[in-house]
């Protein structure tokens, strides 16, 4: 039952956020650029394109420079104004380098972020959200490792600062 909750929230979430009218949506148009922190890298760099109802973004980032992170995701945004509620779905692959006797890992996991994005002021936004992550494939760097992904969900906080270029 609760591996059904997050995505039926999720669809239901940007089907009414489809539906809107744009006159609600209609603020900021153009290409974001930034940096993030947390949720799917320890520190990373951040471009999207926000449209009239959401953006659509990606993610390039490290935990710890041995490893290279890369997420794709539409995020909705809901409401007018300048705080604006936002939820997401989209993938994110991370690549640990291996070591010595090892092999690459990889790891492609579902992604949801729920949050907000705030335009602090002008051109400046700030987005803080909760990364619900779900693994749904997994090839470790031991070679005999072949424990099979965590079902569960893992929710991980994250935050970015945007500018918007127009």
């Amino acid at each position: 039952m609760r591996t059904i909750v997050l995505p039926l929230i999720t669809a239901l979430a940007l089907g009414l956020g489809l539906g809107m009218p744009a006159s609600l949506h209609a603020q900021d148009e153009g290409l974001r650029v930034g940096l993030s922190f947390g949720g799917t890298s320890f520190v990373g760099v951040v471009v999207d394109y926000l449209d009239a109802s959401g953006s659509t973004e990606v993610t390039v980032g490290t935990f710890s420079f041995r490893d290279l992170s890369v997420s794709v995701v539409r995020r909705q945004r809901f409401g007018g104004g300048d705080f604006r509620p936002t939820v997401g779905l989209g993938l994110w692959a991370v690549a640990a380098l291996p070591g010595e006797e090892e092999r690459a890992g990889l790891a492609l996991i579902a992604r949801a972020p729920i949050g907000v994005d705030w335009n602090v002021s002008g051109n400046h936004f700030v987005t803080l959200d909760a990364n619900l992550n779900r693994a749904l494939y997994v090839r470790r760097t031991d070679p005999e490792d072949v424990t099979p992904p965590a079902s569960r969900i893992v929710p991980l906080p994250g935050v970015a600062w945007r500018w918007l270029s127009n």
